[in-house]
């Protein structure tokens, strides 16, 4: 879940991320009138790098640029397996290999520049390739999304997923730029560019509720598998949402008393509506809040043909989906 700080902690926290919010939108603000195309990786570092001197805000150029401009290549995410092209190489030396990784990187990240169509792993390697051009540290990262409701108690072994992890000023940070970009309607197939600054420098914390890297060095925090499969399904607005879900924790919901689901939510502003759907019935009900403090809570009823999927929704828009199990 997300850290709940002191108050001390909360005010410095604040005003460190409101300062860093200030200056990475007059970032955003420049690079979204930058050129649509640019012919080479190179092309675009040299920009960057004309406009910034910091590496946080070169990298927050990089992010930005990319998530305005390549959209989310829907056709070859669903392309029947059989269908994808693999690639390869082989090689005799430690060297051999680096020097062939970084080839079929470039090679990768030019093509994502060019046609402006990338899945998860070009929006990745074209961010880091901009990345090492401007003397920033990037690695690419893969592993496993939580992003469906059949993810949840899933074990994070399915490695579907990439993202980066740069270094700025001796720190590494997490970056997802994919998730930056937009959102893919499973319905229609279809991608709509949404801009979203929640994916840069993420808190670990946050980023792990839909994260789970192959190599766990890159969680950045103490957690396991089991921890991220017993998560809820986290929504792609909730990592920027200025509330805190804090009950239930559970993903699967199994222990219910009086047919009543309890929830908390800190920090939930004034006026804000609140809503649940069972899967089974497809009804939004309003949700009776009661405030004490910057506490919210609420109760879930169930009814007799509640079961399947219970989805959590903040003025309309879903926000978190529990499963609910026997």
């Amino acid at each position: 879940m997300k850290k709940i700080p002191n108050i001390a902690l909360l005010l410095f926290l604040f005003i460190r991320i409101l300062a860093n919010a200030q200056d990475f939108k007059k970032v955003d603000v420049l690079v979204k009138n930058y050129p649509k195309s640019f012919s080479s990786p190179d092309d675009l570092a040299i920009k960057i790098n004309d406009d910034f001197t910091r590496d946080d805000e070169k990298a927050r150029a990089i992010y930005t640029w990319i998530a305005f401009n390549v959209a989310y290549d829907v056709k070859t995410y669903f392309a029947p397996a059989g269908n994808t092209q693999r690639t390869g190489f082989s090689y005799r030396t430690q060297s051999e290999k680096e020097q062939k990784e970084r080839a079929f990187e470039y090679e990768f990240a030019r093509k994502t520049l060019r046609s402006k169509l990338a899945v998860c792993q070009g929006y990745a390697m074209l961010f880091k390739d901009v990345c090492l051009r401007l003397g920033i540290s990037c690695e690419l990262v893969s592993g496993t999304s939580k992003t469906k409701q059949t993810n949840i108690g899933k074990m994070p072994i399915a490695s579907d997923h990439a993202w980066n992890a740069v270094r700025i000023d001796g720190k590494w940070q997490l970056i997802d730029v994919t998730w930056a970009a937009g959102y893919v309607d499973e319905n229609t197939r279809e991608f709509s560019f949404d801009f979203s600054g929640g994916y840069f420098f993420t808190d670990p914390e946050v980023f792990f509720l839909n994260h789970f890297p192959d190599d766990k060095k890159w969680l950045l925090i103490d957690k396991t598998e089991k921890d991220f499969a017993d998560l809820p399904l986290y929504s792609r607005g909730y990592s920027t949402a200025p509330y805190t879900i804090v009950a239930p924790e559970m993903g699967i919901i199994t222990a219910i008393k009086d047919n009543l689901i309890p929830f908390e939510i800190l920090d939930l502003p004034i006026a804000t509506k609140v809503g649940y759907l069972f899967s089974s019935e497809g009804k939004l009900t309003s949700a009776n809040l009661t405030r004490n403090g910057n506490a919210t809570t609420f109760n879930v009823l169930l009814g007799k043909r509640s079961r399947g999927f219970l989805t959590i929704y903040v003025n309309n828009r879903s926000i978190a989906t529990y499963k609910l199990g026997k």
